[in-house]
Protein backbone atom coordinates (compact mmCIF):
# COMPACT_ATOMS: atom_id res chain seq x y z
CA UNK A 1 0.00 0.00 0.00
CA UNK A 2 1.21 3.50 -0.83
CA UNK A 3 1.30 6.51 1.49
CA UNK A 4 -1.45 9.06 0.77
CA UNK A 5 -1.17 12.84 0.68
CA UNK A 6 -3.52 15.07 2.68
CA UNK A 7 -6.92 15.53 1.08
CA UNK A 8 -7.28 18.34 -1.45
CA UNK A 9 -10.53 20.11 -2.29
CA UNK A 10 -10.72 20.96 -5.98
CA UNK A 11 -13.43 22.55 -8.10
CA UNK A 12 -14.48 22.34 -11.73
CA UNK A 13 -17.07 24.10 -13.86
CA UNK A 14 -19.75 22.36 -15.86
CA UNK A 15 -20.53 23.38 -19.43
CA UNK A 16 -23.19 25.81 -18.15
CA UNK A 17 -20.84 27.41 -15.63
CA UNK A 18 -21.88 25.67 -12.40
CA UNK A 19 -19.08 24.99 -9.89
CA UNK A 20 -18.85 21.43 -8.59
CA UNK A 21 -16.60 20.67 -5.61
CA UNK A 22 -14.71 17.46 -4.90
CA UNK A 23 -12.34 15.97 -2.38
CA UNK A 24 -9.33 14.45 -4.11
CA UNK A 25 -6.96 11.90 -2.59
CA UNK A 26 -3.53 11.30 -4.16
CA UNK A 27 -0.99 8.55 -3.53
CA UNK A 28 2.16 10.18 -2.24
CA UNK A 29 4.19 9.34 -5.34
CA UNK A 30 5.13 11.27 -8.47
CA UNK A 31 3.83 8.59 -10.83
CA UNK A 32 0.72 8.75 -12.99
CA UNK A 33 -2.35 6.89 -11.73
CA UNK A 34 -5.84 5.98 -12.92
CA UNK A 35 -8.76 7.86 -11.33
CA UNK A 36 -11.61 6.38 -9.28
CA UNK A 37 -14.63 8.69 -9.25
CA UNK A 38 -17.72 8.77 -7.04
CA UNK A 39 -20.46 11.37 -7.56
CA UNK A 40 -22.99 11.58 -4.72
CA UNK A 41 -25.68 13.81 -3.16
CA UNK A 42 -25.15 13.33 0.58
CA UNK A 43 -22.14 15.55 1.29
CA UNK A 44 -18.82 14.30 -0.04
CA UNK A 45 -17.18 13.90 3.38
CA UNK A 46 -19.10 10.69 4.06
CA UNK A 47 -17.89 9.18 0.75
CA UNK A 48 -20.31 6.22 1.15
CA UNK A 49 -18.25 4.88 4.03
CA UNK A 50 -21.49 3.34 5.30
CA UNK A 51 -20.60 0.45 2.96
CA UNK A 52 -17.16 1.13 1.43
CA UNK A 53 -13.65 1.68 2.77
CA UNK A 54 -12.57 5.30 3.08
CA UNK A 55 -11.15 6.91 -0.09
CA UNK A 56 -7.75 7.02 1.61
CA UNK A 57 -7.68 3.22 1.47
CA UNK A 58 -8.50 3.24 -2.25
CA UNK A 59 -5.83 5.88 -2.90
CA UNK A 60 -3.30 3.71 -1.06
CA UNK A 61 -3.93 1.01 -3.69
CA UNK A 62 -2.50 3.31 -6.36
CA UNK A 63 -5.45 5.45 -7.49
CA UNK A 64 -6.35 9.12 -7.55
CA UNK A 65 -9.74 9.10 -5.80
CA UNK A 66 -12.29 11.84 -6.50
CA UNK A 67 -15.43 12.18 -4.35
CA UNK A 68 -17.66 14.90 -5.79
CA UNK A 69 -20.81 16.65 -4.58
CA UNK A 70 -23.33 16.57 -7.42
CA UNK A 71 -25.03 19.79 -8.50
CA UNK A 72 -26.95 21.45 -5.68
CA UNK A 73 -25.57 19.15 -2.95
CA UNK A 74 -22.84 19.60 -0.38
CA UNK A 75 -20.90 22.73 -1.31
CA UNK A 76 -21.44 22.43 -5.08
CA UNK A 77 -23.36 25.24 -6.75
CA UNK A 78 -26.65 24.95 -8.60
CA UNK A 79 -30.09 23.55 -7.90
CA UNK A 80 -30.53 19.86 -7.18
CA UNK A 81 -33.07 18.15 -9.45
CA UNK A 82 -33.26 14.39 -9.11
CA UNK A 83 -31.15 12.83 -11.92
CA UNK A 84 -31.89 15.80 -14.22
CA UNK A 85 -28.27 16.93 -14.72
CA UNK A 86 -26.35 13.74 -14.15
CA UNK A 87 -25.72 12.90 -17.82
CA UNK A 88 -24.10 16.21 -18.77
CA UNK A 89 -22.50 16.81 -15.38
CA UNK A 90 -21.25 13.23 -15.31
CA UNK A 91 -19.60 13.63 -18.72
CA UNK A 92 -17.96 16.92 -17.74
CA UNK A 93 -16.73 15.48 -14.44
CA UNK A 94 -15.22 12.35 -15.99
CA UNK A 95 -13.30 14.40 -18.55
CA UNK A 96 -12.16 16.83 -15.84
CA UNK A 97 -11.02 14.01 -13.56
CA UNK A 98 -9.08 12.44 -16.44
CA UNK A 99 -7.15 15.70 -16.87
CA UNK A 100 -6.10 16.08 -13.23
CA UNK A 101 -2.36 16.33 -12.55
CA UNK A 102 -0.75 12.86 -12.45
CA UNK A 103 -3.85 11.24 -14.00
CA UNK A 104 -3.07 8.74 -16.72
CA UNK A 105 -6.33 9.70 -18.44
CA UNK A 106 -8.34 6.61 -17.46
CA UNK A 107 -11.34 6.80 -15.13
CA UNK A 108 -13.37 4.17 -13.32
CA UNK A 109 -16.48 4.87 -11.23
CA UNK A 110 -17.86 3.21 -8.11
CA UNK A 111 -20.69 3.78 -5.65
CA UNK A 112 -24.07 2.41 -4.57
CA UNK A 113 -27.66 3.65 -4.74
CA UNK A 114 -27.69 7.24 -6.07
CA UNK A 115 -23.91 6.94 -6.52
CA UNK A 116 -24.56 3.87 -8.65
CA UNK A 117 -27.08 5.79 -10.72
CA UNK A 118 -24.61 8.60 -11.40
CA UNK A 119 -22.34 5.99 -12.97
CA UNK A 120 -25.04 4.93 -15.41
CA UNK A 121 -25.95 8.49 -16.31
CA UNK A 122 -22.30 9.41 -16.91
CA UNK A 123 -21.90 6.32 -19.11
CA UNK A 124 -24.90 7.37 -21.23
CA UNK A 125 -22.89 10.40 -22.40
CA UNK A 126 -20.00 8.07 -23.37
CA UNK A 127 -17.01 10.15 -22.17
CA UNK A 128 -13.88 8.78 -23.77
CA UNK A 129 -11.97 8.62 -20.46
CA UNK A 130 -14.55 6.36 -18.75
CA UNK A 131 -13.32 2.78 -18.95
CA UNK A 132 -15.05 0.71 -16.25
CA UNK A 133 -17.95 0.83 -13.77
CA UNK A 134 -18.91 -0.85 -10.50
CA UNK A 135 -22.62 0.04 -10.03
CA UNK A 136 -24.17 -1.29 -6.82
CA UNK A 137 -27.86 -1.44 -5.90
CA UNK A 138 -29.29 0.65 -8.74
CA UNK A 139 -32.74 1.29 -10.18
CA UNK A 140 -32.06 0.54 -13.85
CA UNK A 141 -35.76 1.00 -14.65
CA UNK A 142 -36.59 3.90 -12.36
CA UNK A 143 -40.32 3.14 -12.26
CA UNK A 144 -40.29 -0.65 -11.83
CA UNK A 145 -37.02 -0.96 -9.89
CA UNK A 146 -37.24 2.00 -7.52
CA UNK A 147 -40.45 4.03 -7.31
CA UNK A 148 -42.99 1.21 -7.72
CA UNK A 149 -43.10 -2.55 -7.29
CA UNK A 150 -45.76 -4.62 -9.00
CA UNK A 151 -47.61 -1.37 -9.69
CA UNK A 152 -47.65 -0.41 -5.99
CA UNK A 153 -45.94 2.74 -4.75
CA UNK A 154 -43.00 1.94 -2.42
CA UNK A 155 -44.39 4.17 0.30
CA UNK A 156 -42.15 3.95 3.36
CA UNK A 157 -38.79 3.90 1.57
CA UNK A 158 -39.71 6.57 -0.99
CA UNK A 159 -41.04 8.94 1.67
CA UNK A 160 -38.08 8.56 4.00
CA UNK A 161 -35.59 9.10 1.18
CA UNK A 162 -37.44 12.16 -0.17
CA UNK A 163 -37.38 13.69 3.31
CA UNK A 164 -33.66 13.01 3.62
CA UNK A 165 -32.97 14.82 0.33
CA UNK A 166 -35.28 17.67 1.31
CA UNK A 167 -33.47 18.03 4.63
CA UNK A 168 -30.18 18.56 2.78
CA UNK A 169 -31.82 21.27 0.67
CA UNK A 170 -33.02 22.99 3.86
CA UNK A 171 -29.53 22.73 5.34
CA UNK A 172 -27.99 24.42 2.31
CA UNK A 173 -30.51 27.24 2.62
CA UNK A 174 -29.71 27.69 6.30
CA UNK A 175 -33.33 26.95 7.28
CA UNK A 176 -32.71 25.36 10.69
CA UNK A 177 -36.39 24.84 11.54
CA UNK A 178 -37.19 23.08 8.27
CA UNK A 179 -34.03 21.00 8.55
CA UNK A 180 -34.92 19.87 12.08
CA UNK A 181 -38.47 18.96 11.04
CA UNK A 182 -37.33 17.00 8.00
CA UNK A 183 -34.46 15.36 9.87
CA UNK A 184 -36.86 14.03 12.48
CA UNK A 185 -39.56 13.06 9.98
CA UNK A 186 -37.13 11.12 7.78
CA UNK A 187 -36.41 8.75 10.68
CA UNK A 188 -40.06 8.15 11.46
CA UNK A 189 -42.06 9.13 8.37
CA UNK A 190 -45.51 10.45 9.32
CA UNK A 191 -48.10 8.22 7.66
CA UNK A 192 -51.23 10.20 8.46
CA UNK A 193 -53.38 8.70 5.70
CA UNK A 194 -52.19 5.17 4.90
CA UNK A 195 -54.35 5.11 1.77
CA UNK A 196 -53.20 8.40 0.25
CA UNK A 197 -49.39 8.67 0.43
CA UNK A 198 -49.28 12.42 -0.09
CA UNK A 199 -46.99 14.18 2.39
CA UNK A 200 -48.08 17.43 4.01
CA UNK A 201 -44.58 18.06 5.35
CA UNK A 202 -43.05 17.76 1.88
CA UNK A 203 -45.81 19.90 0.35
CA UNK A 204 -45.02 22.62 2.85
CA UNK A 205 -41.24 22.40 3.14
CA UNK A 206 -40.18 20.85 -0.19
CA UNK A 207 -42.86 21.62 -2.81
CA UNK A 208 -40.41 20.80 -5.63
CA UNK A 209 -39.56 17.35 -4.27
CA UNK A 210 -39.53 14.50 -6.79
CA UNK A 211 -41.80 12.62 -4.39
CA UNK A 212 -44.93 14.38 -5.63
CA UNK A 213 -43.98 13.76 -9.26
CA UNK A 214 -43.45 10.06 -8.58
CA UNK A 215 -46.94 9.86 -7.09
CA UNK A 216 -48.64 11.80 -9.87
CA UNK A 217 -47.00 9.75 -12.63
CA UNK A 218 -48.31 6.35 -11.60
CA UNK A 219 -48.43 5.07 -15.18
CA UNK A 220 -45.10 3.48 -16.25
CA UNK A 221 -45.74 4.50 -19.87
CA UNK A 222 -45.84 8.19 -18.89
CA UNK A 223 -43.15 10.26 -20.63
CA UNK A 224 -41.96 11.38 -17.20
CA UNK A 225 -40.15 8.05 -16.76
CA UNK A 226 -38.04 8.61 -19.88
CA UNK A 227 -35.41 9.88 -17.45
CA UNK A 228 -34.86 6.25 -16.48
CA UNK A 229 -31.39 4.94 -17.45
CA UNK A 230 -32.66 1.85 -19.25
CA UNK A 231 -34.16 4.01 -22.00
CA UNK A 232 -30.75 5.46 -22.90
CA UNK A 233 -28.07 2.82 -22.42
CA UNK A 234 -28.37 0.83 -25.64
CA UNK A 235 -25.08 2.27 -26.96
CA UNK A 236 -23.22 1.98 -23.67
CA UNK A 237 -20.72 -0.86 -23.53
CA UNK A 238 -18.30 -0.94 -20.61
CA UNK A 239 -17.10 -3.68 -18.25
CA UNK A 240 -19.28 -3.57 -15.14
CA UNK A 241 -19.09 -5.17 -11.72
CA UNK A 242 -22.72 -5.43 -10.56
CA UNK A 243 -23.32 -5.69 -6.79
CA UNK A 244 -26.62 -6.44 -5.08
CA UNK A 245 -28.23 -7.70 -1.87
CA UNK A 246 -30.98 -10.27 -1.39
CA UNK A 247 -32.83 -7.83 0.90
CA UNK A 248 -32.06 -4.66 -1.05
CA UNK A 249 -35.15 -2.85 -2.41
CA UNK A 250 -33.35 -2.17 -5.71
CA UNK A 251 -32.20 -5.73 -6.43
CA UNK A 252 -34.65 -5.85 -9.32
CA UNK A 253 -32.68 -3.02 -10.93
CA UNK A 254 -29.31 -4.66 -10.32
CA UNK A 255 -30.54 -7.87 -11.93
CA UNK A 256 -32.22 -6.08 -14.83
CA UNK A 257 -29.04 -4.10 -15.61
CA UNK A 258 -26.86 -7.19 -15.38
CA UNK A 259 -29.09 -9.19 -17.72
CA UNK A 260 -29.22 -6.37 -20.25
CA UNK A 261 -25.46 -5.84 -20.28
CA UNK A 262 -24.54 -9.53 -20.20
CA UNK A 263 -26.77 -10.15 -23.22
CA UNK A 264 -25.06 -7.61 -25.47
CA UNK A 265 -21.73 -6.47 -24.05
CA UNK A 266 -18.37 -7.33 -25.58
CA UNK A 267 -16.80 -6.75 -22.14
CA UNK A 268 -16.96 -8.87 -18.98
CA UNK A 269 -20.03 -8.38 -16.82
CA UNK A 270 -19.76 -9.82 -13.32
CA UNK A 271 -22.51 -10.06 -10.73
CA UNK A 272 -22.20 -10.54 -6.97
CA UNK A 273 -25.25 -10.76 -4.69
CA UNK A 274 -24.83 -11.08 -0.91
CA UNK A 275 -27.37 -11.53 1.95
CA UNK A 276 -27.45 -7.80 2.59
CA UNK A 277 -30.00 -5.04 2.90
CA UNK A 278 -29.37 -1.63 1.33
CA UNK A 279 -27.01 -0.95 4.21
CA UNK A 280 -24.97 -1.93 6.07
CA UNK A 281 -23.16 -4.76 4.28
CA UNK A 282 -22.16 -7.44 6.74
CA UNK A 283 -22.77 -10.91 8.09
CA UNK A 284 -25.99 -10.11 9.99
CA UNK A 285 -29.16 -8.92 8.27
CA UNK A 286 -32.43 -8.83 10.14
CA UNK A 287 -32.42 -11.53 12.81
CA UNK A 288 -29.99 -13.93 11.10
CA UNK A 289 -26.21 -14.20 11.21
CA UNK A 290 -25.06 -15.52 7.83
CA UNK A 291 -21.52 -16.22 8.98
CA UNK A 292 -18.06 -14.98 8.13
CA UNK A 293 -18.51 -15.61 4.38
CA UNK A 294 -21.13 -12.82 4.35
CA UNK A 295 -18.71 -10.16 5.56
CA UNK A 296 -18.11 -7.57 2.87
CA UNK A 297 -15.25 -8.30 0.47
CA UNK A 298 -16.38 -5.54 -1.87
CA UNK A 299 -13.44 -3.18 -1.41
CA UNK A 300 -10.82 -5.80 -2.33
CA UNK A 301 -13.05 -7.08 -5.11
CA UNK A 302 -13.40 -3.61 -6.61
CA UNK A 303 -9.65 -3.05 -6.48
CA UNK A 304 -9.15 -6.37 -8.26
CA UNK A 305 -11.71 -5.26 -10.86
CA UNK A 306 -10.19 -1.80 -11.36
CA UNK A 307 -6.63 -3.16 -11.39
CA UNK A 308 -7.56 -5.45 -14.26
CA UNK A 309 -9.25 -2.82 -16.44
CA UNK A 310 -7.32 0.33 -15.48
CA UNK A 311 -3.84 -1.09 -14.84
CA UNK A 312 -3.84 -4.28 -16.87
CA UNK A 313 -2.78 -6.44 -13.94
CA UNK A 314 -4.29 -9.43 -12.19
CA UNK A 315 -7.09 -11.70 -13.33
CA UNK A 316 -10.88 -12.00 -13.05
CA UNK A 317 -12.99 -14.79 -11.61
CA UNK A 318 -13.62 -17.40 -14.30
CA UNK A 319 -17.35 -17.66 -13.59
CA UNK A 320 -19.08 -14.27 -13.73
CA UNK A 321 -22.04 -14.86 -11.37
CA UNK A 322 -21.40 -15.19 -7.62
CA UNK A 323 -24.45 -15.73 -5.43
CA UNK A 324 -24.43 -16.15 -1.67
CA UNK A 325 -26.58 -19.13 -0.74
CA UNK A 326 -28.35 -18.47 2.53
CA UNK A 327 -28.83 -21.52 4.71
CA UNK A 328 -25.52 -23.12 3.76
CA UNK A 329 -23.92 -19.65 4.07
CA UNK A 330 -21.55 -20.22 1.17
CA UNK A 331 -20.83 -18.64 -2.20
CA UNK A 332 -22.01 -20.38 -5.34
CA UNK A 333 -20.55 -19.65 -8.77
CA UNK A 334 -22.48 -19.75 -12.04
CA UNK A 335 -21.72 -19.17 -15.71
CA UNK A 336 -25.18 -17.63 -16.16
CA UNK A 337 -27.96 -16.45 -13.90
CA UNK A 338 -30.20 -19.36 -12.91
CA UNK A 339 -33.10 -19.97 -15.27
CA UNK A 340 -36.80 -19.33 -14.74
CA UNK A 341 -38.94 -21.25 -12.19
CA UNK A 342 -38.80 -24.99 -12.77
CA UNK A 343 -40.78 -26.67 -9.97
CA UNK A 344 -44.38 -26.14 -8.89
CA UNK A 345 -46.06 -26.50 -5.52
CA UNK A 346 -49.83 -26.25 -5.67
CA UNK A 347 -52.07 -24.63 -3.08
CA UNK A 348 -54.60 -26.83 -1.32
CA UNK A 349 -56.92 -25.87 1.50
CA UNK A 350 -59.83 -26.85 3.70
CA UNK A 351 -61.14 -23.33 3.23
CA UNK A 352 -59.77 -22.39 6.65
CA UNK A 353 -56.14 -21.52 5.84
CA UNK A 354 -56.63 -18.11 7.47
CA UNK A 355 -57.47 -19.80 10.77
CA UNK A 356 -54.74 -22.38 11.29
CA UNK A 357 -51.35 -23.42 9.93
CA UNK A 358 -52.58 -26.98 9.26
CA UNK A 359 -55.50 -25.95 7.06
CA UNK A 360 -53.57 -24.84 3.96
CA UNK A 361 -50.88 -26.89 2.26
CA UNK A 362 -48.39 -26.87 -0.61
CA UNK A 363 -48.39 -30.09 -2.61
CA UNK A 364 -46.40 -31.25 -5.67
CA UNK A 365 -49.56 -32.30 -7.53
CA UNK A 366 -52.68 -30.40 -8.60
CA UNK A 367 -55.33 -31.15 -5.96
CA UNK A 368 -59.02 -31.55 -6.55
CA UNK A 369 -61.00 -28.31 -6.26
CA UNK A 370 -61.52 -27.40 -2.63
CA UNK A 371 -63.62 -24.86 -0.81
CA UNK A 372 -62.05 -21.46 -1.56
CA UNK A 373 -60.27 -19.40 1.07
CA UNK A 374 -61.72 -16.03 2.00
CA UNK A 375 -59.09 -13.36 2.64
CA UNK A 376 -60.46 -10.33 4.50
CA UNK A 377 -58.60 -7.01 4.36
CA UNK A 378 -59.65 -4.48 7.00
CA UNK A 379 -58.21 -0.96 6.49
CA UNK A 380 -58.54 -0.38 10.23
CA UNK A 381 -55.92 -3.06 10.97
CA UNK A 382 -53.91 -3.73 7.79
CA UNK A 383 -51.34 -6.52 7.72
CA UNK A 384 -48.04 -4.90 8.80
CA UNK A 385 -44.76 -5.14 6.94
CA UNK A 386 -42.11 -7.28 8.60
CA UNK A 387 -38.62 -7.51 7.17
CA UNK A 388 -38.03 -8.50 3.59
CA UNK A 389 -36.69 -5.94 1.10
CA UNK A 390 -39.38 -3.25 1.04
CA UNK A 391 -39.47 -1.96 4.61
CA UNK A 392 -37.22 -1.02 7.52
CA UNK A 393 -35.63 -2.86 9.16
CA UNK A 394 -34.99 -5.21 6.27
CA UNK A 395 -34.02 -8.87 6.32
CA UNK A 396 -35.33 -12.13 7.72
CA UNK A 397 -37.36 -12.19 10.94
CA UNK A 398 -39.47 -14.76 12.74
CA UNK A 399 -42.99 -14.13 11.45
CA UNK A 400 -44.67 -17.06 13.20
CA UNK A 401 -46.85 -14.73 15.30
CA UNK A 402 -47.74 -12.61 12.27
CA UNK A 403 -48.88 -15.69 10.36
CA UNK A 404 -51.40 -16.35 13.13
CA UNK A 405 -53.44 -13.35 11.96
CA UNK A 406 -56.76 -14.28 10.36
CA UNK A 407 -56.19 -11.86 7.46
CA UNK A 408 -53.21 -13.90 6.23
CA UNK A 409 -53.63 -17.17 4.33
CA UNK A 410 -50.85 -19.70 4.94
CA UNK A 411 -49.97 -22.75 2.87
CA UNK A 412 -47.24 -25.03 4.22
CA UNK A 413 -45.45 -28.01 2.68
CA UNK A 414 -44.66 -31.32 4.30
CA UNK A 415 -41.15 -31.59 5.79
CA UNK A 416 -38.65 -31.71 2.95
CA UNK A 417 -37.09 -35.11 2.32
CA UNK A 418 -33.95 -33.54 0.85
CA UNK A 419 -32.26 -30.15 0.81
CA UNK A 420 -34.03 -27.72 -1.51
CA UNK A 421 -31.79 -25.25 -3.37
CA UNK A 422 -33.67 -22.19 -4.63
CA UNK A 423 -31.78 -19.77 -6.87
CA UNK A 424 -33.32 -17.05 -9.00
CA UNK A 425 -36.73 -15.48 -9.40
CA UNK A 426 -39.69 -17.51 -8.13
CA UNK A 427 -43.32 -16.64 -8.80
CA UNK A 428 -46.75 -17.13 -7.33
CA UNK A 429 -49.85 -17.63 -9.50
CA UNK A 430 -53.10 -16.93 -7.68
CA UNK A 431 -56.59 -17.57 -9.01
CA UNK A 432 -58.90 -15.22 -7.19
CA UNK A 433 -61.56 -12.56 -7.34
CA UNK A 434 -62.46 -9.62 -5.10
CA UNK A 435 -65.65 -7.79 -4.16
CA UNK A 436 -64.12 -4.38 -4.93
CA UNK A 437 -62.92 -2.81 -8.20
CA UNK A 438 -59.29 -2.89 -6.99
CA UNK A 439 -57.21 -4.88 -4.53
CA UNK A 440 -53.62 -5.86 -3.71
CA UNK A 441 -51.85 -9.16 -3.15
CA UNK A 442 -48.72 -9.73 -1.06
CA UNK A 443 -46.94 -13.10 -1.22
CA UNK A 444 -44.18 -14.05 1.23
CA UNK A 445 -42.10 -17.22 1.14
CA UNK A 446 -40.60 -18.50 4.40
CA UNK A 447 -38.76 -21.42 5.91
CA UNK A 448 -40.60 -23.17 8.74
CA UNK A 449 -37.88 -24.59 10.96
CA UNK A 450 -38.09 -27.70 13.14
CA UNK A 451 -38.86 -25.54 16.19
CA UNK A 452 -41.82 -23.91 14.35
CA UNK A 453 -40.09 -20.54 13.89
CA UNK A 454 -40.89 -19.02 10.49
CA UNK A 455 -38.24 -16.93 8.72
CA UNK A 456 -39.08 -15.05 5.52
CA UNK A 457 -36.56 -15.13 2.69
CA UNK A 458 -38.33 -13.63 -0.33
CA UNK A 459 -41.55 -11.81 -1.15
CA UNK A 460 -43.46 -9.96 -3.86
CA UNK A 461 -46.30 -7.48 -4.17
CA UNK A 462 -48.93 -6.84 -6.84
CA UNK A 463 -51.35 -3.93 -7.18
CA UNK A 464 -54.45 -4.84 -9.20
CA UNK A 465 -56.03 -1.56 -10.33
CA UNK A 466 -59.00 -3.17 -12.08
CA UNK A 467 -60.22 -6.59 -11.04
CA UNK A 468 -62.51 -9.01 -12.80
CA UNK A 469 -65.91 -10.00 -11.46
CA UNK A 470 -64.99 -13.56 -12.43
CA UNK A 471 -62.05 -15.52 -11.04
CA UNK A 472 -58.84 -14.55 -12.82
CA UNK A 473 -55.18 -15.52 -12.62
CA UNK A 474 -52.67 -13.04 -11.17
CA UNK A 475 -48.90 -13.54 -11.26
CA UNK A 476 -46.73 -12.19 -8.43
CA UNK A 477 -42.99 -12.05 -9.08
CA UNK A 478 -40.92 -12.62 -5.95
CA UNK A 479 -37.64 -10.91 -5.10
CA UNK A 480 -34.74 -12.96 -6.53
CA UNK A 481 -33.05 -15.09 -3.91
CA UNK A 482 -30.57 -17.89 -3.33
CA UNK A 483 -31.17 -20.17 -0.35
CA UNK A 484 -30.95 -23.77 0.74
CA UNK A 485 -33.92 -25.04 2.74
CA UNK A 486 -32.59 -28.08 4.61
CA UNK A 487 -34.30 -31.43 4.77
CA UNK A 488 -36.74 -31.57 7.65
CA UNK A 489 -37.75 -27.93 7.26
CA UNK A 490 -40.91 -26.87 5.45
CA UNK A 491 -41.64 -24.04 3.10
CA UNK A 492 -44.59 -21.70 3.65
CA UNK A 493 -46.41 -19.30 1.37
CA UNK A 494 -48.23 -16.48 3.19
CA UNK A 495 -50.75 -14.37 1.26
CA UNK A 496 -52.31 -11.12 2.39
CA UNK A 497 -54.00 -8.09 0.83
CA UNK A 498 -51.69 -5.49 2.41
CA UNK A 499 -48.16 -4.88 3.64
CA UNK A 500 -48.20 -1.53 5.37
CA UNK A 501 -46.26 0.79 5.47
CA UNK A 502 -44.10 -0.72 2.74
CA UNK A 503 -46.97 0.06 0.35
CA UNK A 504 -50.09 2.21 0.74
CA UNK A 505 -53.35 0.52 1.69
CA UNK A 506 -55.60 -0.21 -1.26
CA UNK A 507 -58.98 1.48 -0.54
CA UNK A 508 -60.81 -0.82 -2.94
CA UNK A 509 -61.21 1.77 -5.71
CA UNK A 510 -58.89 3.67 -8.03
CA UNK A 511 -60.71 7.01 -8.34
CA UNK A 512 -58.50 9.77 -6.87
CA UNK A 513 -61.41 11.18 -4.88
CA UNK A 514 -61.84 7.81 -3.19
CA UNK A 515 -58.16 7.31 -2.32
CA UNK A 516 -58.64 8.48 1.25
CA UNK A 517 -58.77 6.46 4.41
CA UNK A 518 -62.33 7.51 5.15
CA UNK A 519 -63.42 5.93 1.86
CA UNK A 520 -61.41 2.72 2.30
CA UNK A 521 -63.50 -0.43 2.16
CA UNK A 522 -63.20 -3.84 3.75
CA UNK A 523 -62.09 -6.06 0.87
CA UNK A 524 -62.90 -9.75 0.55
CA UNK A 525 -60.57 -11.68 -1.76
CA UNK A 526 -61.64 -15.20 -2.68
CA UNK A 527 -58.68 -17.48 -3.42
CA UNK A 528 -59.22 -20.67 -5.39
CA UNK A 529 -57.10 -23.82 -5.48
CA UNK A 530 -57.12 -27.08 -7.39
CA UNK A 531 -58.91 -28.29 -10.49
CA UNK A 532 -59.03 -25.75 -13.31
CA UNK A 533 -57.93 -22.94 -10.96
CA UNK A 534 -54.57 -24.32 -9.78
CA UNK A 535 -53.09 -21.56 -7.66
CA UNK A 536 -49.41 -22.40 -7.32
CA UNK A 537 -45.93 -21.48 -6.17
CA UNK A 538 -43.39 -21.68 -9.00
CA UNK A 539 -39.93 -22.19 -7.51
CA UNK A 540 -36.61 -21.48 -9.19
CA UNK A 541 -34.74 -24.68 -8.29
CA UNK A 542 -31.01 -24.94 -8.91
CA UNK A 543 -29.30 -28.15 -7.82
CA UNK A 544 -26.01 -27.70 -5.98
CA UNK A 545 -22.85 -29.63 -6.78
CA UNK A 546 -20.17 -27.12 -5.84
CA UNK A 547 -17.97 -27.39 -2.74
CA UNK A 548 -18.19 -24.63 -0.14
CA UNK A 549 -15.78 -21.77 -0.86
CA UNK A 550 -15.24 -18.34 0.67
CA UNK A 551 -15.66 -15.31 -1.56
CA UNK A 552 -12.30 -14.12 -2.88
Amino acid sequence: MLPVRPKQTLSMQTRDGVRLDADVYYPDREDEFPVLLMRQPYGRAIASTVVYAHPIWYAAQGYIVVIQDVRGRGSSQGEFELFAHEVEDGFDTVQWAASLPQSNGQVGMYGFSYQGMTQLYAAIAQPSALKVLAPSMVGYDLYHDWAYEGGAFCYQLNLGWAMQLAAETARRKGDAEAYQTLYSAARNPPLHDPVCPQSGILRQLAPDSHYHAWLSHADPSDDYWQISPHFHMQKVDLPMLHIGGWFDPYLRGTMRLYRAMAARSQFPQHLMVAPWAHLPWGRRTGAIDYGANANSAIDRLQIQWFDYFLKGVGALEELPVSLFEMGTNRWRKFKHLPAHPSEAYFLSSTGLSALGDREGSLTPHVPRPTFPDLLIHDPWRPVPSLGGHATLPAGAFDRAALDCRTDILTYTSEPLEADLHIAGESRVQIYCTADTPSFDLCAILSEVKFNSSVFNFTQGYLHIPTSSALPASYLITLQPTCICIPSGSRIRLSISAASFPAYPINPGAEMPAERKLINAQVITVTVYAGGDRPSQLLLAIEESKEPEVPYR
